[in-house]
């Protein structure tokens, strides 16, 4: 099956995503044809991450010196503790900024390893092998890096670009259907963002993508990747157009820290979740029609847990989760700044509006 190759080229490095079948057993070549070099390696393993797929990368780097550290993914380990852990690897055994490290596992995993290679003597190389769908179109492209603190998601962290992203669908084979729904999010948000021939083509194959089949899923990622590079390279550092990217993620966000990022939601169900409540409201202020708010309503209802998921919120939390999206760091003033569409393709950034409106709303909706 054929390797698609993504090049991404902002103002502050030019990198490429690699994606493909069975590609980390080419990572030695890969990493030759890139020309990236490094004498010593710190691999920050995803504990999810099967060990048939750590043993396929430490044969095929065996010329390197490695070292592996075990990561427990969740929300809450996104924190200057893990972060602390790794900084302390790196220092013990003398790693300099020519060395490397490798995120090897999901979006979590490449957050807190992205921010500690970069706070790292000022930054050390970093290669991103993202094993979730999430994080394969998302999260692992444009060098966004965070940790949590207790005011909200992802508050503290840094714009680090990689050196590298190799995304292996193969990997993709040992998720549970959730982490799959999850990615799909992602993928979802990024057709609602480009055109509507890209959704057409999701709402005419959802089935196939969620199944993983070729050649759906390679098409959904690889679209997905060059919607966000399109929007990265113009706006690396999100001072206007990658504003976009934050379609559903004000409630998502908030949804995850008022439930205090339970495993009864976790980030992709929670953007699904705030997609659907964030083109509600570009209707309800006439920016979306009727007709399209319907369609899109229509096919995110076509993935049989979001309904169950909507229940574990009510109107008791409200405040709650108007006080984290108050706390979000795209406001700039008291209002709430959210992302809403006009139609596919036409996103309206910077739609400001006060928090006891929103609130009125939300009891209403």
């Amino acid at each position: 099956m054929k390797t698609n190759n993504i090049l991404i080229n902002t103002k502050t490095k030019k990198y490429s995503i690699v994606v493909g079948f069975n590609i980390i057993k080419n990572i030695s070549n890969i990493l030759s044809n890139k020309k990236i070099t490094f004498e010593k390696c710190l691999v920050v393993l995803d504990k999810n991450v099967p060990n048939k797929f750590k043993s396929i990368l430490k044969k095929n780097l065996k010329k390197k010196k490695l070292f592996f550290h075990k990561f427990y993914s969740n929300e809450k380990n996104k924190n200057f503790k893990s972060i602390d852990k790794i900084h302390k690897i790196l220092f013990k055994n003398r790693f300099n900024r020519e060395d490397c490290v490798i995120s090897f596992g999901g979006g979590i995993v490449g957050d807190v390893v992205g921010f500690a290679s970069s706070t790292y003597k000022r930054g050390i190389k970093f290669i991103n092998i993202p094993t979730t769908l999430l994080a394969q179109v998302d999260s692992s492209i444009g060098g966004k890096t965070g940790i949590n603190n207790k005011f909200g998601k992802n508050l503290i962290g840094s714009f680090y670009q990689p050196e590298l992203v190799i995304s292996d669908i193969n990997v993709l084979k040992s998720l549970p259907d959730r982490e799959i729904i999850c990615g799909y999010a992602e993928i979802l948000k990024s057709s609602l963002i480009d055109s509507k021939k890209n959704f057409v083509y999701l709402d005419k194959n959802i089935k196939q993508i969620l199944k993983l089949k070729s050649p759906f899923i390679e098409k959904a990622i690889v679209d997905s990747c060059k919607l966000k590079k399109k929007i990265v390279e113009k706006d690396e550092k999100e001072n206007n157009l990658r504003k976009v990217l934050n379609l559903g993620h004000t409630f998502a966000h908030a949804y995850e820290s008022t439930l205090n990022y339970s495993k009864k939601l976790n980030h992709g169900e929670a953007v699904i979740i705030g997609i659907k409540k964030a083109i509600k409201l570009s209707h309800h202020y006439n920016l979306l029609s009727k007709n399209k708010l319907a369609i899109i309503t229509k096919h995110i209802n076509k993935i049989d847990t979001i309904k169950r998921l909507e229940k574990l919120f009510n109107k008791k939390q409200i405040n709650k989760i108007i006080y984290f999206m108050k706390s979000d760091k795209k406001n700039m003033s008291e209002k709430i700044n959210l992302i809403l569409i006009k139609d596919f393709g036409k996103i309206k950034t910077d739609f400001h509006i006060d928090p006891k409106k929103l609130k009125n709303y939300l009891y209403k909706s």
